[in-house]
């Protein structure tokens, strides 16, 4: 969190002062997801060390966000066809992912586990 407050105060501070652009929002929007993405990844290895099974569920939601934290913060400007096709195949590829391990097996969505 405190790398978002330094983002945050680091883009405010810069001239024009108190003024943010939107590849300034997004940064720090992607800053603020980047944290997200490293408590639920805390979450993954605790979880794992307690009860010594992978959840399925938690993992490819964090899979999901870290993947749609990319598309977020991707400058489609820069970014050539072939990578913006690989990332929505992936993103394709991790719905049918959940939508299998989580929606379509009701038995094992309670806890999460494969």
């Amino acid at each position: 969190m405190a790398d978002v407050i330094y983002e945050l105060y680091e883009r405010m501070s810069a001239h024009p002062y108190m003024l943010l652009n939107i590849s300034d929002i997004l940064a720090t929007f992607g800053t603020f997801m980047a944290v997200l993405i490293a408590i639920e990844i805390f979450i993954n290895i605790v979880s794992y060390l307690r009860e010594d099974v992978i959840h399925i569920k938690i993992m490819l939601s964090t899979a999901f966000m870290a993947v749609a934290r990319k598309v977020i913060v991707l400058d489609y400007k820069e970014t050539g066809a072939d990578y913006v096709y690989a990332t929505a195949a992936l993103m394709l590829a991790l719905s049918v992912a959940y939508w299998l391990a989580v929606v379509r097996n009701p038995s094992k969505a309670q806890h999460g586990e494969l």
